[in-house]
């Protein structure tokens, strides 16, 4: 690394613009709800509004991955929670359709300037699982607060938007504790590809899998319950309020935990169990299996991503693999929610169940491989110490100078040298 390499960020700030930056997709079934209740829209087209505010978030992440360092931080921070507040604002303020529209695009791209930022100072910063389990913590304690808060403050549906870009505006403070742009020393220079290509190639084209199930299955979780396990609205509310508080209590024990057992055990085994829940709840046709799978889902589906993003940052500690990933990721979440509809209409619920829980069999073990491949890589023994073996050289006659010692890397020091120079 260069000598002029910005230290790690500090926690907090990568924390609130985590939250500022994920909240609207955390929020997206009441945005829709409230789109389709309250503005002449059908449910598939509130369904494509939240489409395009996704499609604007990945959009910004797969357009900023490379150019952060170089724009830095801060400046870009502080433009995505702009473009955040007006453009939520001003889909919250006016009950024009194409102005809702546009200000849902233009929100998203500021909310996925936002993530994209905070990946990449995610992969900077000395404890990536740590911040990342912190982030998910604060967003999901956010939209667990709106979630029981906005049906008390009335209808419309402008009051997720504001709340979405009254969050964004209280994340400003925290850009003045983030870097600005910076002019790449030689090492960093001489990197024009992020490292492990193929590694990352297979995490991004996972994860955004991994995120179509997850966003399918959650965009039809309402109409299973009512429809296939005949709950009431009231019964449906307790369900989910309890599945945010399970979420929660999962987050903090990955935060607690931390990577003692690695990423691989818990991405593989992790997404192994989401697919059985996913299986679970799909075919419930009761309280008690709706409940336990919704349950369940949501206490382990925060955890696993906990660890891929961890997983994204330890491949490139200059974060494009986590930008790129999260955009990927945003780019499955747009595209879940219309695939849930049209495989539960072609296979019922039981059968969409099947099919995703079969998805997300399919991509555990290529996430399982990257992350054991991350394990091994030189880029995970880095910072180890370089252990110097040092050898006498054969015996020089008199006169020809002083005896010389030869100085021998391990493989280890070999390994991470090689990997310093490649960036």
């Amino acid at each position: 690394m260069s000598d002029n390499t910005s230290a790690p960020p500090a926690a907090w700030p990568l924390v609130a613009l985590f939250t500022a930056g994920y909240l609207a997709p955390y929020l997206l079934p009441t945005v829709v709800g409230r789109l389709d209740a309250h503005l002449p829209l059908s449910p598939a087209q509130a369904g494509l509004v939240g489409t395009a505010l996704l499609l604007g978030s990945a959009t910004a992440g797969f357009t900023l991955a490379s150019r952060i360092p170089r724009l830095g931080p801060r400046p870009l921070a502080r433009l995505g929670l702009l473009l955040a507040a007006l453009g939520y604002g001003t889909a919250a303020s006016t009950s024009l359709l194409p102005l809702v529209v546009a200000g849902v695009v233009v929100g998203g791209f500021g909310s996925g300037t936002a993530t994209a930022v905070t990946a990449a100072g995610i992969a900077g910063h000395r404890d990536p699982h740590r911040i990342s389990s912190l982030g998910l913590l604060s967003v999901s304690a956010t939209a667990g607060a709106l979630y029981l808060t906005l049906p008390h403050l009335g209808g419309g549906h402008g009051l997720p938007f504001a709340a979405i870009a009254l969050v964004a505006a209280l994340a400003w403070p925290a850009t003045g504790r983030l870097g600005g742009p910076t002019r790449p020393g030689p090492a960093v220079r001489s990197s024009g590809r992020p490292p492990y290509p193929r590694a990352g190639a297979v995490l991004a084209g996972c994860l955004l899998l991994w995120s179509l199930t997850q966003e399918a299955l959650w965009g039809v979780s309402g109409r299973i319950g009512a429809e296939q396990a005949g709950l009431s609205e009231a019964a449906l509310g307790a369900v989910f309020a309890v599945a945010l508080g399970a979420g929660l209590l999962g987050v903090t024990g990955a935060s607690a935990f931390g990577t003692r057992l690695g990423r691989a055990v818990p991405i593989g085994a992790g997404t192994a169990a989401i697919a059985g829940c996913v299986v679970l709840t799909s075919s419930a046709d009761g309280l008690t299996g709706f409940a336990a799978g919704e349950i369940l889902w949501n206490a382990v589906y925060p955890v696993v991503l906990s660890y891929v993003i961890g997983l994204a940052a330890s491949l490139d500690p200059r974060g494009r693999w986590a930008v790129f990933a999260g955009a990927a990721s945003s780019l499955g979440t747009a595209c879940g929610p219309v695939v849930g509809s049209l495989l539960a209409e072609a296979f019922g619920f039981p059968g969409m169940g099947l099919v995703l829980g079969g998805l997300l069999l399919a991509v555990a073990g290529p996430l399982t491989a990257v992350a054991l491949h991350a394990g091994r890589s030189p880029a995970a023994t880095a910072g180890e110490p370089e252990l110097r073996i040092e050898i006498p050289a054969p015996a020089i006659p008199t006169g020809a100078g002083k005896p010389r010692r030869v100085l021998l890397l391990s493989p280890a020091a070999r390994r991470g040298q090689k990997a310093r120079a490649e960036r």
